[in-house]
């Protein structure tokens, strides 16, 4: 995986960081027993509730950009499979996670609490909201697509801190990578995307 679809010219991952925790976290427990032959592939895989487990270079891609530091906390908007939050584990102080599926949520705080991913906090409810009373986060990463970038998303970046988000629909998505600098917000795009599109909620469960 790391050779033939992180380090290939064209789709350079250069972040040692990153490439080490890509190398040791096992995608394989994040992906159904089905599909787990297929789970190093070069592309997404389905992981029930119409959701998916991220492309392995996107996941890459999404980390490297965000510039982590191992005192950073992090907030990630849709939790899925777990693997992208075991991937951020692994390289920052906290992570907190949001699942609007309720059962997804709670089967990746298992397998994240199994794999030994301590510093990760997993919440199911309404990402467009955020973590309020954690915030604010050097780093929040967006693993869902929104129209445009929820408000509550750029209140909860610390100044300094970076967000990557896809926005738009399904047919023409972008990832975006906004810096907050002395209030100002500032993005540019930096990838073409698909992920599934960002949806509202009330489901909530107390964080473990």
């Amino acid at each position: 995986m790391l050779e033939e679809q992180l380090s290939r010219p064209g789709r350079s991952i250069t972040d040692a960081r990153v490439l080490a925790v890509m190398r040791r976290v096992p995608r394989h427990e994040f992906v159904p027993e089905p599909l787990r032959r297929r789970a190093y592939d070069d592309g997404a895989l389905p992981i029930g509730y119409g959701q998916t487990i991220s492309q392995p270079y996107v996941v890459a891609f999404m980390t490297e950009q965000l510039r982590l530091q191992p005192t950073d906390r992090v907030l990630e908007i849709g939790t899925g499979s777990g693997y992208q939050a075991a991937v951020l584990s692994g390289l920052v102080a906290e992570v907190f996670t949001l699942e609007i599926v309720e059962p997804l949520a709670r089967r990746a705080a298992a397998d994240l609490l199994r794999l030994g991913c301590a510093n990760v906090c997993v919440r199911a409810g309404d990402g467009r909201e955020g973590w309020p009373e954690a915030a604010p986060f050097e780093a929040i990463l967006v693993t869902c697509a929104p129209s445009r970038v929820p408000p509550p998303l750029v209140a909860q970046l610390k100044d300094g801190g970076r967000m990557i988000i896809p926005v738009g629909p399904l047919e023409q998505q972008e990832l975006v990578l906004l810096h907050k600098q002395g209030g100002v917000l500032e993005q540019r795009e930096v990838l073409s995307v698909r992920f599934v599109p960002m949806t509202g909620g009330e489901k909530n469960i107390p964080p473990r």
